[in-house]
């Protein structure tokens, strides 16, 4: 039996579709995520914490869902749009439906809306919060609710996705040690470093550099994560503290924001980000292009980066020329905006895992 639903953005547009999931109510800011395959690790990748997600590709749920392609614990997307619910699969190494998956987990979701026409809304009017309910239709309670949502601008997310305690992944025995700064850590980093002989130590997101100085680590990783980086203070000092030791340090998605921020270039809220498997983006410094897998909402300011003296950039995103990549001359510390962890996505850009150990084999 299909349920009525509805779908309210902030200013006011209105969708009907039918309820998948849970029955209830949820709200966050809308966002939409290209890719056409690895719906499994964007529910559960943290960055989404807070945030509605469209499905742009018709169908979410075809393939089930499997528990090895959790980027989480959880899934962390606030509730999924997509034009096809399917609860029927057919992969015979996935353990249920989507349907199952969504009712264990607590979420919901709105289907039957035509998400090409919502998605060039967003596009045109810029992200904003919505509300999706199952167990109402009048417009003017949904209202209220929404009305009651703060703005992603402003908001700081990330302790509430970070581990609550420290833990371990990899060999102990292992010869290069790095500890990650987690902000929202997907799972797919942690295999990457581990498959390169890196043993690494996930310290919680307001943990303090003397905390994680004292495990002896040979590098150190700023994470990806939810919410402004302008509203995290606590870690732009950690990171700040870092450089200042001078540390080795690597960072992904919000880690590039924040140190852009340690270094005082400032960050932006997009008009409605990066989300998908297919952004091209050139290296500069070797002059190849990679297709890489991004989810950001937030960007670091260019004209500020021109005035710099310590900061290069390394990386440019070549559909709108933003920075996707920087690197500090007087520091051994490098970032980028993009995911080269995938899960899902491409493998191009995995090299700089490898450019990472390199630069501890060089201290060494």
């Amino acid at each position: 039996m299909k349920i009525p639903a509805v779908l309210l953005l902030e200013d006011g547009t209105i969708f009907h579709g039918n309820g998948g999931g849970s029955i209830g109510t949820t709200m966050g800011e809308i966002c939409f995520n290209t890719g056409m395959t690895g719906y499994q690790e964007i529910f559960t990748d943290p960055s989404y914490y807070g945030q509605i997600l469209v499905a742009t590709h018709v169908h979410i749920g075809n393939y089930g869902i499997h528990d090895n392609e959790e980027q989480s614990d959880s899934i962390k997307i606030a509730g999924l749009i997509c034009k096809s619910f399917n609860t029927f699969y057919s992969r015979k190494q996935s353990s249920r439906s989507i349907q199952e998956y969504f009712v264990k987990e607590n979420k919901l979701a709105i289907e039957g809306i035509d998400t090409r026409s919502l998605v060039r809304h967003i596009r045109s009017r810029g992200a904003m919060n919505a509300i999706i309910s199952t167990e109402t239709t009048d417009i003017s309670t949904l209202k209220s609710k929404l009305s009651a949502v703060p703005p992603m601008a402003g908001l700081e997310l990330s302790s509430i996705v970070s581990t609550p305690a420290s833990y371990e992944s990899g060999d102990v025995n292992s010869i290069y040690k790095v500890a990650a700064l987690d902000l929202g850590i997907k799972k797919n980093i942690l295999n990457c470093m581990v498959a390169r002989g890196i043993h690494v130590k996930v310290f919680p997101a307001k943990i303090s550099y003397k905390e994680m100085h004292a495990w002896g680590a040979d590098g150190y990783f700023i994470s990806n994560g939810p919410g402004d980086p302008a509203a995290m203070d606590y870690a732009v000092d950690t990171v700040r503290d870092i450089l200042n030791d001078d540390k080795i340090l690597f960072g992904i998605c919000l880690g590039h924001q924040l140190l852009a921020l340690a270094n005082d270039i400032p960050t932006f809220k997009m008009h409605h980000g990066h989300r998908g498997l297919n952004h091209p983006v050139k290296n500069i410094i070797t002059g190849q292009c990679e297709i890489t897998s991004q989810n950001h909402g937030f960007g670091v300011n260019p004209d500020a980066i021109k005035q710099s003296k310590n900061i290069e950039v390394t990386h440019i995103n070549l559909n709108d020329k933003s920075i996707e990549g920087l690197r500090l001359k007087n520091k051994r510390a490098f970032s980028v905006q993009y995911h080269p962890e995938s899960a899902p996505g491409p493998h191009d850009s995995r090299y700089l895992f490898d450019e990472f150990l390199c630069m501890m084999k060089d201290n060494r």
